[in-house]
């Protein structure tokens, strides 16, 4: 903003409550600094049964109530509106469009879940591996085509609101990134005990990370190795690939970057400048990149909760077992280091099927230290935030 831009918000705003509260309040997206903004919180979605007529959008501050129209399409629509009309025009600008599809629960237009009932999509899903994770003992089978028609439904609103960028004459001199915040939700969560925990909303989920293993809460890459394009005419090739890592917290100083402002001071920034990772160049890291996951540790979640990137490789690792009768979730946190290693080259074994542990403890060794300091930090300051 101190570089003249004006900023927009739209969709599921995960960071606090909107709702007006007099127990307690919560930075939104204006104190947040946004300068227009319209969503709705993580919990109040749900709630209300499915992503059509949602009811409890908020939009500068103001209940709207009942908002006709599926979720993604009703966020789309009025961003393409603000860019139209509501912005201004001499400034230059920054959009966050947050879709809660193709989040559960899932029910788009039966129009959309009719494109995918067909013997095309059920040879699909005889191939999809699913991140190694079970599929559920029962029947599920019926609701892939609506799962299919939400990502195609998500699809069309993203190209509606690229066509008003071009409407605009936008098009040529925008930055695009179209992401997702973790692999592919699971039907029901696989316990290394042998059991399934199923939870009926999820049903509908057929999302898949191919041969990459773990899926949605899992620290192995399925779990974290999304999809990602990016888009700027005249500066990132059309059609080129990059294998370089480009991590969800490289977002903020990559932007600020590309327009010349400084990194904000007097915080942690994770991220690094990573735009080279768009055209598959070096990207230099003072870190590794590290993912963190809070499986409790007792006898029911006994997958890792760490996952830290070392060049070609990815380090796993385990904090020690939680006797939840004994340790509550932050004493586990609090005062416990990761304790079991896997270790994978990436580049021979992205699936990560054969752990090298055994013939590399050097490395391992290496990188459980650094993984260790880099946890102690992360968690020691999420710990101090709570007390506050």
């Amino acid at each position: 903003k101190e570089k003249g831009y004006e900023t927009a918000f739209w969709g599921k705003w995960h960071l606090s409550t909107l709702e007006k509260n007099p127990n307690y309040t919560h930075p939104g997206p204006g104190e947040q600094g946004f300068d227009y903004w319209m969503g709705t919180t993580l919990n109040s979605f749900p709630a209300h049964g499915g992503p059509s007529n949602p009811k409890r959008f908020i939009k500068n501050g103001e209940p709207l109530g009942e908002v006709g129209g599926w979720y993604c399409d009703v966020i789309v629509d009025d961003a393409r509106e603000w860019l139209k009309s509501k912005r201004n025009k001499e400034k230059p600008f920054f959009m966050y469009v947050c879709s809660h599809e193709p989040h559960t629960p899932i029910d788009p237009p039966a129009e959309y879940s009719a494109k995918y009932d067909n013997p095309w999509v059920d040879q699909l899903e005889k191939e999809n591996k699913y991140g190694t994770v079970a599929r559920p003992k029962k029947d599920i089978s019926e609701y892939k085509k609506d799962y299919y028609g939400t990502v195609q439904q998500l699809d069309d609103a993203v190209g509606r609101l690229m066509q008003t960028l071009e409407e605009q004459g936008l098009a040529e001199n925008t930055l695009v990134l179209f992401t997702s915040d973790n692999g592919p939700e699971t039907p029901v969560t696989f316990l290394e005990s042998g059991g399934q925990w199923e939870d009926p909303i999820r049903d509908k989920c057929f999302g898949t990370p191919g041969e990459l293993r773990g899926m949605k809460r899992y620290p192995y890459e399925g779990g974290h190795r999304v999809p990602g394009i990016a888009r700027l005419p005249g500066k990132i090739p059309a059609g080129s690939e990059s294998d370089v890592l480009f991590n969800g917290c490289d977002i903020l100083p990559t932007v600020c970057g590309l327009v010349d402002a400084p990194v904000p001071e007097g915080r942690n920034i994770d991220g690094v400048d990573a735009f080279n990772a768009f055209l598959d160049k070096t990207v230099t890291r003072q870190e590794n990149a590290v993912w963190f996951f809070p499986h409790h540790g007792d006898t029911w979640y006994m997958m890792p909760q760490v996952s830290m990137r070392e060049g070609k490789y990815s380090l796993i690792g385990w904090l020690p077992q939680r006797d939840p009768d004994v340790q509550t979730l932050d004493q586990w946190l609090a005062n416990n280091d990761p304790v079991r290693f896997e270790l994978y080259d990436l580049e021979l074994d992205p699936g990560q099927g054969n752990d090298i542990a055994d013939k590399y403890p050097e490395t391992v060794a290496t990188m459980a230290k650094k993984m260790t300091v880099l946890w102690r930090e992360m968690r020691d300051e999420g710990l101090a935030g709570k007390k506050k």
